[in-house]
């Protein structure tokens, strides 16, 4: 098993996918993050309850048309805005100052947060490191 999973698991990451499956039901939402950490997320966890309407990174800002990965449609960053989302979630590990940088291209309403919930003294690591 990978580091990925063993930390995923370690945190009850299903038990997270569970409350978001509740919360979001009929939300349209884009995973920004198409690295090896939501690779492996999305290939040990079923994500189809959430309604992922794409999958964006800065490497999709040349894609082509109908390009898809992990089964998903993909989208550049600054696209995320026309297809209108109710959430971003951000599909990496550490994602502080990428909701940051997110919050600064994006229209207000659209809500960004991390699809990993760490606990306060990992977070606090992360924004201190």
């Amino acid at each position: 098993m990978s580091e990925y999973i063993d930390y995923l698991e370690k945190i009850n990451f299903d038990q997270r996918l569970k409350k978001l499956e509740r919360k979001l039901k009929n939300k349209k939402i884009v995973i920004y993050g198409a690295g090896a950490f939501f690779q492996e997320l999305s290939e040990k966890y079923d994500l189809s309850k959430l309604n992922i309407i794409a999958i964006s990174d800065k490497k999709f800002n040349n894609h082509g048309v109908n390009e898809k990965f992990l089964n998903y449609p993909v989208c550049a960053p600054d696209e995320i805005n026309l297809l209108k989302p109710d959430y971003i979630f951000t599909g990496t590990l550490n994602s502080v100052y990428l909701i940051e940088d997110l919050e600064k291209i994006l229209d207000k309403t659209i809500k960004i947060r991390s699809l990993i919930k760490k606990p306060f003294k990992e977070l606090i690591k992360e924004i201190w490191n």
